[in-house]
């Protein structure tokens, strides 16, 4: 066996390039075997070790895939180490294989704690209380400087000279970078006040009419802001535009436990009317009205006795209306009602008439913030207020539609007496 290397070594010996050639491969599969070594025995070795430990079971670990990019580092430092080795090769070309080696080690090792630094970010996120206190965007500013130091490290090892040498001309282009990275900075100090202030966190449904944000924020980063609107599309909203202007966060409703009803029905104020004796007799059906008579009923009597006392005139005389009547039913409809939270504000009132009618305004809160079960609620309120509301002699103001001029239109041609503008204004 001596004596066939001898021999081999004797012919390479005799063709230099061959040699050269051999000795490259070598080189080469060298690299390669290096290579499938760590990533098939000791990467998956590591990774059966680190099952074991708490940190190991998340998955994580694997999907960053930390271990996996410092495993590429192997090879590059064989060929580094090699190259210098092979006879017969051009230094230039040696040092360009160690300068592209040694950039690609840079490169990998910043990879690699970028990825420690997503991984850092998905572990932190299984914390409690993650979504109040995002690291992100501090996370995101680390992999900057990361980056920036790598590729001044790179670009030195490139071209062989001292990284002190780049840094020296950076003084002079500080007024470039600032015009560069002055998104970055703005959105860092950004990120900075809306995590000092609690003012957005990933979860609370916020609302931005002019950027046409409506919905849930899913993602809180260095530069950007992700909200998913009820339609299910995302906005991208830039960390800064939430400090220079104004955003509403129903996170307060979420918090409090109850969702706000405002709405009105708007009455006919033709129907407004008193009410007669066998009106308010026939109103002691409803069982939610039967307090609330008696004592409307006492107290107007109380009052209608002194002033017949007085001799007044009986149009000073006070009565029962159907408006003050409904709007006393439907307050006692919310009071007694399981879907609306009874230690929130909760009053029924009139807002000022207008040509589409009296408007009577229901405020008052539900006892649930789902979106769902709030709809219901509130639908299922008005369902019965509109329904009832002909047993109090009240009419719903709604404006004339077609079918209402085909109907007049009929009658007009039914009974001429109905015709035009004298019969109109009778």
């Amino acid at each position: 066996m001596i004596n066939g290397f001898e021999q081999l070594s004797a012919m390479l010996n005799a063709y230099p390039w061959a040699y050269t050639l051999v000795t490259l491969l070598l080189l080469l599969t060298a690299a390669w075997l290096s290579n499938w070594i760590t990533k098939r025995i000791l990467v998956r070795g590591a990774y059966r070790l680190l099952r074991a430990t708490p940190v190991g079971r998340h998955t994580d670990l694997s999907q960053h895939g930390v271990i996996r990019r410092l495993a590429n580092v192997v090879p590059a430092v064989v060929l580094y180490a090699g190259v210098a080795a092979v006879p017969d090769l051009p230094a230039a070309l040696v040092t360009v294989v160690q300068n592209v080696c040694g950039a690609f080690v840079v490169l990998t090792l910043a990879l690699a704690v970028g990825a420690a630094l997503d991984l850092a970010n998905a572990l932190y996120q299984r914390r409690p209380d993650a979504a109040s206190k995002p690291i992100k965007g501090y996370l995101q500013v680390v992999k900057i400087v990361i980056f920036a130091v790598a590729a001044i490290l790179m670009i030195a090892t490139l071209i062989d000279r001292s990284p002190l040498i780049l840094l020296s001309g950076l003084g002079a282009m500080a007024a470039v970078l600032m015009l560069v990275f002055q998104d970055t900075l703005l959105s860092l100090v950004a990120s900075v006040q809306i995590s000092s202030n609690d003012m957005v966190r990933v979860g609370d449904w916020i609302e931005m009419p002019q950027l046409n944000a409506d919905g849930d924020v899913i993602d809180i980063a260095l530069h950007t802001v992700k909200v998913q609107n009820w339609d299910k599309t995302i906005t991208t909203i830039p960390t800064k535009r939430l400090i220079t202007e104004s955003f509403k966060n129903w996170r307060g409703m979420s918090e409090s436990g109850g969702r706000r009803i405002q709405r009105s029905l708007l009455i006919d104020q033709n129907s407004v009317r008193f009410f007669g004796a066998a009106e308010r007799e026939r109103l002691h059906r409803f069982a939610l009205l039967r307090e609330y008579l008696g004592e409307k009923e006492r107290e107007i009597g109380e009052w209608n006795a002194k002033l017949e006392a007085q001799g007044r005139d009986p149009v000073n005389a006070r009565r029962l209306t159907n408006i003050g009547t409904f709007r006393a039913y439907v307050e006692r409809y919310l009071r007694s009602h399981p879907g609306i939270h009874q230690e929130m504000t909760l009053m029924v009132r009139q807002r000022s008439p207008g040509p589409t009618g009296l408007p009577l305004e229901i405020y008052c809160f539900t006892n649930t913030t789902a979106w769902g079960e709030y709809e219901a609620i509130q639908s299922d309120i008005f369902d019965h207020l509109l329904a009832i509301v002909p047993e109090f002699g009240l009419r719903i103001f709604q404006e004339p539609g077609g079918a209402d001029i085909r109907l007049f239109g009929e009658a007009a041609a039914a009974n001429p007496a109905v015709r035009g503008p004298a019969a109109l204004a009778r």
